[in-house]
């Protein structure tokens, strides 16, 4: 198994992995815009799928609260909130798991990072169709091809997805040994250059957390600022999202109220034993090692999907999905978008639930930590839900995704196949 497939379990929640398996310095902070019309539903996105709606099914409260009030035993907690015109509903499971609990939230990062990429394009300081040599000169080999900032974004750069140095054996055994090693972005960048170009760039879509490693990088260069101070220069501050933040390289804990993350380690005999990996280092940094919670993802899909933290121009992009193939993407190979892109460049996935409600947002992990955040385009209904699996293989993904389907009130999954 290469790095790409164990980056994809560890710093990602698939969402067709749970349908399957389920049958500045040198800037000031921007001012928050006023709330700016709603798009239409999928006009930004070109994936060649069929028309869907943007609003929601009934909320089955019921069905939720018995969503996690069973969870299977290789899920110790969950956490789950619903909001909406006449569809707020708030629940947890699991007992050490406050309602106001902080979470690592894996991908979702991507998001935040995303958002901060595309400020600096609306301020002039970063332009899409700049390129990686450009901003980064010399990280890439002189034999690359040109890899540009939106490709970056939206996941057709083509770049590899890394040799192995920190993902070892991909076995939660090799996590719990290695659970506070930290790698820097350097490291990583020079793991990925021992695997060859998965495709030339902006001629497919595959899902790749190297690219945002490599945009971090690009935002530190162009802003001579550390990734964690733009975002709370640009983010967490301005929108008061206390609980929201990345971590330093050494902070291995996650302040403020948080339930607890294991894993199952088998032992050389055979039996199975729950390591607590709450404290974990976060590499993954720009890519998937910020920490939030439920109130504050809400707080910050709500202000991004109403253009309050990017004009015009940059907001379309937030929505924007290449027209392009899906290569070896399972999170694109599902209902409509089947075969095709499904990432935006903002690092958004879109997806159509079996009822036909049109949801963007973003899932994440890390180990002993899964969330997902979903909204349709024009806020009639959110979510944000938070489990702790003991696994890192998506034994999870069965109830991440009832859970979205059920908070859209499609109750039902696509079938397997």
């Amino acid at each position: 198994m290469n790095t790409l497939t164990r980056s994809r379990r560890w710093s990602t929640l698939a969402a067709a992995g749970a349908l399957l398996a389920a049958v500045a310095v040198g800037g000031a902070a921007p001012a928050l815009a006023a709330d700016a019309p709603q798009a239409g539903t999928g006009t930004a996105a070109t994936t060649g799928s069929p028309a869907a709606t943007t609003r929601p099914g009934p909320l089955d409260r019921a069905a939720l609260a018995k969503t996690i009030d069973t969870l299977p035993a290789d899920i110790t907690g969950a956490l789950v909130r619903v909001d909406g015109p006449g569809a707020r509903w708030r629940g947890t499971s699991g007992e050490d798991v406050p309602a106001n609990g902080r979470f690592r939230i894996g991908s979702i990062s991507k998001v935040f990072t995303a958002t901060v990429m595309l400020q600096l394009v609306a301020e002039g300081r970063v332009e899409l169709d700049g390129t990686v040599q450009q901003y980064l000169p010399g990280l890439l080999p002189a034999g690359y091809p040109p890899v540009t900032v939106r490709e970056l974004l939206d996941h057709t750069s083509g770049l590899p997805g890394g040799g192995g140095m920190t993902s070892g054996d991909g076995s939660t055994a090799w996590f719990a040994a290695h659970k506070a090693q930290y790698f820097s972005p350097e490291q990583v960048v020079a793991d990925m250059l021992t695997q060859p170009m998965g495709f030339a760039p902006g001629t497919a879509q595959q899902y790749n957390g190297n690219n945002y490693f490599v945009a971090a990088m690009v935002i530190e260069k162009v802003t001579g600022d550390t990734f964690a101070d733009q975002v709370r220069r640009r983010i967490t501050g301005p929108l008061g999202l206390h609980a929201t933040y990345v971590p330093a390289a050494d902070d291995l804990t996650i302040r403020g109220p948080h339930a607890h993350g294991y894993v199952d380690v088998r032992a050389a005999d055979g039996s199975t034993g729950r390591v607590d990996v709450t404290e974990q280092s976060p590499y993954p940094w720009a890519e998937g090692g910020m920490i939030s919670s439920a109130a504050d993802l809400e707080r910050f899909f709500d202000a991004l999907f109403r253009g309050r933290l990017l004009p015009p121009a940059q907001q379309a992009e937030v929505f924007a999905v290449p027209d392009l193939p899906n290569d070896h993407n399972r999170s694109c190979d599902i209902g409509p978008t089947t075969g095709h892109a499904c990432f935006s460049a903002g690092g958004l996935l879109r997806s159509v639930l079996p009822n036909g409600t049109e949801v963007w947002g973003k899932t994440g992990a890390r180990p002993g930590y899964s969330s997902a955040v979903f909204a349709t385009r024009d806020l009639s209904r959110t979510l944000v839900v938070g489990l702790n699996p003991t696994g890192i293989s998506g034994e999870e993904f069965p109830t991440l995704w009832k859970t979205v389907t059920t908070a859209f009130g499609s109750g039902q999954v696509y079938g397997a196949r």
